[in-house]
């Protein structure tokens, strides 16, 4: 237990947000997400899991440490729903709302076409699959710099 952290973020957890560089994805994921086969391709071939918790939670806990990339257009995106890729689920639209808290300002998710999801996944630093249940919560979260 550390001071001042929270504690979902376990120890596998921290080391990733922290070894992560600017311009690198996490991706967050759901319990559907095939998560193992994705994370074997990431950059650190790793996969976190957070069972039981919801995803906005971890989003929540997440964005406490990680800061979001404000050099690009894009730096929150999440999965679309196939064949309604302008539907927003319920899962997608409580973490935009962590989002927004945590940048203190609306920061919209990106929508990126399902197997185009998957392949972004598969680039980015990490995997975090959340025990969550619902469809369509799967996020990529690129990591920005701390100025300053």
């Amino acid at each position: 237990m550390l001071k001042g952290i929270d504690p979902v973020l376990s120890a596998d957890l921290l080391w990733v947000l922290a070894a992560m560089g600017h311009g690198d994805d996490l991706a967050l994921v759901d319990a559907n997400h095939p998560a193992e086969r994705i994370a074997s391709a990431t950059v650190s071939g790793r996969l976190i899991r957070l069972p039981g918790l919801t995803m906005e939670r971890a989003a929540r806990a997440i964005l406490t440490l990680l800061p979001i990339d404000d050099f690009t257009d894009d730096p929150v995106r999440r999965m679309e729903v196939v064949g309604a890729p302008g539907e927003v689920p319920g899962v997608q639209r409580a973490v935009q709302a962590e989002i927004d808290a945590s940048q203190s300002r609306a920061l919209p998710l990106a929508g990126v076409e399902r197997f185009a999801f998957y392949d972004a996944a598969r680039q980015a630093f990490a995997v975090v699959q959340v025990g969550d249940p619902r469809p369509y919560g799967c996020f990529l979260f690129r990591k920005g710099v701390i100025a300053g």
